[in-house]
């Protein structure tokens, strides 16, 4: 229960960070934060002025036994599902139409090494007044159960446009995950269908990006 609360406090905390997930590792004498986000400047601060304020403000409200807080730079934006069903959710919450920024970001995830990918926008996807539906976007392998449904990285993310709620689902096999089951995967053989390796939309950039 700890570790939920530490995840929702640091979710919404480092959003601006780009923040993706933490892995906590409690021992007999500390308490080791793994944070990873896309801009660990937001994160450390200058002269390491917030980060010694977040690891105190974990130690109070959480009751941590002195946390060491670590902070990881990540580069693979396309393989974390948090912050591709972040991204998502900003663009229909402008006004954007889901389909195409959808099959965009299908596009971008496999280009990025992933192996299999999903996405799920479900709710008020028409304008508003209409009626609640679903918009499912996928490609490549994506197990669905068992040990190997496991392995599949994904988020839930809601977003909040004038037409009513949308929760995105994002599920991502990166590259180079070896299933219990099933012979490791060519990913040169993968075939993408014609709307997805056309698809045009232009996402906006991410937190620590290079532009």
């Amino acid at each position: 229960m700890v570790v939920y609360k530490v995840f929702k406090y640091l979710e919404t905390k480092l959003d601006r960070a780009g923040f993706a997930y933490v892995n906590i590792q409690r021992t007999p004498i500390l308490t080791r934060i793994d944070v990873y986000v896309t801009d660990p400047g937001r994160v450390i601060g200058r002269k390491g002025k917030s980060i010694n304020e977040l690891t105190s403000e974990l130690s109070k409200k959480f009751g941590l036994e002195n946390p060491q807080l670590n902070v990881v730079e990540i580069k693979d934006f396309y393989l974390q599902p948090r912050i591709i069903a972040q991204r998502v959710c900003k663009l229909l919450e402008i006004g954007k139409k889901a389909r195409p920024i959808l099959h965009f970001t299908l596009k971008k995830i496999l280009d990025s090494g992933a192996i299999g990918a999903e996405i799920v926008a479900s709710g008020k996807i028409v304008a508003k007044g209409g009626r609640s539906k679903s918009l499912r976007v996928a490609a490549g392998f994506i197990p669905k159960s068992g040990e190997s449904g496991r392995l599949v990285r994904s988020a839930h993310v809601t977003a909040y446009p004038k037409s009513g709620a949308i929760g995105v689902l994002v599920r991502i096999v990166p590259e180079g995950t070896i299933f219990p089951d099933k012979k490791p995967i060519d990913k040169s053989k993968l075939e993408l269908p014609a709307v997805v390796r056309h698809a045009v939309e232009e996402p906006p950039h991410f937190p620590g990006e290079k532009v």
